[in-house]
C-alpha cells in the first residue's frame, strides 16, 4: 500500500553519517512514486500514524464481533475484547484508526437487492464498488447484511450464494487479511421466508453472524409477550446450523443488547401479558435499548422478574395513561447462559446488536452495568 511505501521511504531517507540522505540521487524517482495515483484507489491515510492504515491480518482464536451505529460511544467500548467492528453508521475515520490501534478489524456494511444480483454484470459491478470503497477508506472487509426473502432454489437463491463467494474472493484477493461475513437468522429454517443456501454461504465466506434475536413471533405465540432471545429456542437454532453441516468455527453468536416493551391488553397475576386479539394485528410493541431498560427497571412496580422456561428477565410497569406494560430483555445472567454454549460447542465467537445500546455516560451505576454486559460475552465455563 502507499502507506507502506511512505513508511519504507522515510526509513531509507534517514540522514547518513555524512549528514546527507544516503539515497539523494534516487530522491526524484522516490518522490515521483509518492506522487503517483494511490495504488488500488487508496486515498490519503487519515490516521496520525500511517502504519494504522495497514490492513489487520491477524486471525483471532475467538471473535468478538461488534456493530457500531454511529455517534462516538465507541471510545468507551471494551477494546480488550473486540476483534471486529462493523461501521453500520457513517464512515468514521477516527474509529477506523482507533480500531486498528487496538488490532481490531473495521469493516463495511453491505446490502444489495437480491433481485438485482441475479444479473451477473450488476453483481460484478457492485462487488467492485465495495472493494474500491474499502480500499479508499482503509477498511478490512465487509459484513453482508442482506435480510431479504429468497425462495428455495430460485434464481435469487443461487445468485446470493454466488454473490457471497465472489465478494469473498475479490476482498481476499485485493485486501490482505480481509474478512467477509454474512448475517443470518437465528435458525436455518426459512425464518421470514429467507430460504438461503446456508451451507453454501458458510463455505463461501469467513463466517456467519447468527442474529439470535427478534425470535418472538406474536402470531405463533397467540399474542402473548415473551423473550426476544429465549434460551432453548436460541440454542436449538445453533444445533440446527451444525446439524446441516456447518462447522461451529464458521458461527458467531449474535445476542441482543436491547429488549421489547409490550403494551398489555390483559395482564394476569401470573404475568401473562396478552397484547391483542389473534392474529395480533393491533399489538403494540417497540424495541428498547438496554440503557433505557436499566433506568426504567428501578421505577417498575415489579422489579426484575425471571422466566425459568425462557431463561430471560422481564419486568412490568404502568404508564401515565394507566396501561400495563411488560418488558423482556437480556442481561448478564441470560447472556452468560447462551455464551457458555459458544465455548462448550466451539463456536468461533460472539457479538451483539448493537454496542451503542449501553450507557456510557460515566454514571457510577451505569458504568458497572455496562462493564457487566461486556464481561458476560466471555463467561467462565462451569466445571
Amino acid at each position: 500500500s502507499v502507506a507502506r511505501m511512505q513508511f519504507g521511504i522515510q526509513r531509507l531517507l534517514v540522514p547518513s553519517a555524512l549528514g546527507a540522505p544516503a539515497l539523494a540521487p534516487l530522491l526524484p524517482l522516490l518522490l515521483s512514486l509518492l506522487q503517483a495515483p494511490p495504488l488500488g484507489a487508496r486515498a490519503h491515510c487519515p490516521c496520525h500514524d500511517p502504519a494504522l492504515c495497514r490492513p489487520i491480518t491477524h486471525r483471532p482464536d475467538f471473535e468478538v464481533f461488534v456493530f457500531d451505529v454511529g455517534y462516538k460511544t465507541w471510545k468507551y467500548y471494551d477494546w480488550s475484547q473486540i476483534t471486529t467492528v462493523v461501521l453500520f453508521g457513517n464512515y468514521d475515520s477516527e474509529l477506523l484508526c482507533y480500531a486498528h490501534s487496538k488490532g481490531a478489524r473495521a469493516v463495511l456494511k453491505g446490502d444489495v437487492s437480491v433481485k438485482a444480483i441475479v444479473n451477473t454484470t450488476f453483481r460484478a459491478s457492485w462487488i467492485a464498488q465495495q472493494v474500491k470503497r474499502a480500499k479508499t477508506q482503509y477498511m478490512d472487509g465487509i459484513n453482508l447484511d442482506i435480510e431479504q426473502a429468497v425462495a428455495h432454489l430460485s434464481p435469487e437463491y443461487y445468485a446470493l450464494t454466488a454473490l457471497v463467494k465472489e465478494t469473498t474472493d475479490a476482498f481476499h484477493r485485493e485486501i490482505e487479511g480481509s474478512q467477509v461475513t454474512f448475517d443470518v437468522s437465528w435458525s436455518p429454517h426459512c425464518v421470514a421466508q429467507r430460504c438461503y443456501n446456508y451451507t453454501g454461504i458458510a463455505d463461501a465466506c469467513d463466517f456467519l453472524f447468527v442474529m439470535s434475536y427478534d425470535e418472538r413471533s406474536l402470531p405463533w405465540s397467540k399474542c402473548i409477550a415473551g423473550a426476544n432471545s429465549p434460551y432453548n429456542q436460541t440454542l436449538a437454532g445453533y444445533d440446527e446450523y451444525i446439524k446441516i453441516g456447518i462447522n461451529p468455527k464458521k458461527l458467531v453468536m449474535g445476542i441482543p443488547w436491547y429488549g421489547y416493551d409490550y403494551t398489555c391488553k390483559y395482564l394476569t397475576k401470573h404475568h401473562v401479558c396478552t397484547t391483542a386479539k389473534y392474529p395480533c394485528k393491533h399489538a403494540v410493541h417497540r424495541q428498547v435499548p438496554y440503557q433505557k431498560i436499566m433506568k426504567q427497571l428501578n421505577n417498575s412496580y415489579s422489579g426484575s422478574l425471571w422466566d425459568i422456561n425462557q431463561k430471560s428477565p422481564y419486568y412490568e410497569y404502568q404508564d401515565q395513561a394507566g396501561n400495563f406494560h411488560q418488558v423482556w430483555y437480556d442481561n448478564p445472567r441470560s447472556i452468560s447462559l447462551k455464551a457458555a454454549y459458544v465455548q462448550s460447542h466451539g463456536l468461533l465467537g460472539i457479538g451483539m446488536w448493537h454496542a451503542n445500546c449501553l450507557d456510557y455516560s460515566g454514571d457510577a451505576t451505569a458504568k458497572q452495568q455496562t462493564e457487566e454486559m461486556w464481561k458476560a460475552l466471555k463467561p467462565k465455563l462451569q466445571r
